[in-house]
């Protein structure tokens, strides 16, 4: 990653409600309901099928 790159990142970052590892940090495992949870469930199958490609 160049810097112009990072710099485009740490500027999306900023204005957005994502963590750094890009996850959206207002999800609250505890006021989750049951579509929340199966959304997170295919969102994390998705991530580790993605993972598993990049390998």
């Amino acid at each position: 990653m160049n810097d112009k790159d990072k710099s485009l990142e740490n500027y999306y970052m900023k204005y957005t409600d994502l963590d750094e590892d890009g996850k959206d940090i207002a999800f609250s495992q505890e006021e989750a309901d049951v579509d929340d949870l199966e959304a997170q469930a295919r969102s994390d199958a998705a991530d580790a099928r993605v993972k598993k490609r990049h390998k």
